[in-house]
């Protein structure tokens, strides 16, 4: 896209692209006089609701990342991998 070899950004959902924020790429995308096709729209959000939701992913985001590292499945697999790399050097 910024080297302007494609022409066109084709996507399933709004949402396929990024998580939150999606607006930006399809403003890079007008300024560099590139396509966006979305095959699924679906019913247009008010901002306000495109707002609530990406509030609640970036909750969401956060909250994963926050219990995920602290998960004891994580912390074993952790450490099997430091013992791995201990023992390969």
């Amino acid at each position: 896209m910024i080297l302007e070899e494609k022409s066109r950004l084709v996507l399933t959902h709004k949402d396929r692209l990024l998580r939150f924020g999606a607006e930006l790429i399809f403003a890079l995308c007008e300024a560099k006089q590139i396509e966006v096709v979305l095959i699924n729209k679906g019913d247009e959000a008010s901002f306000e609701e495109e707002l609530a939701q990406d509030v609640l992913e970036i909750i969401t985001m956060f909250s994963a990342s926050l219990y995920g590292s602290r998960s004891k499945k994580n912390k074993k697999l952790i450490e099997a991998a430091k013992v791995l790399i201990d023992h390969d050097n």
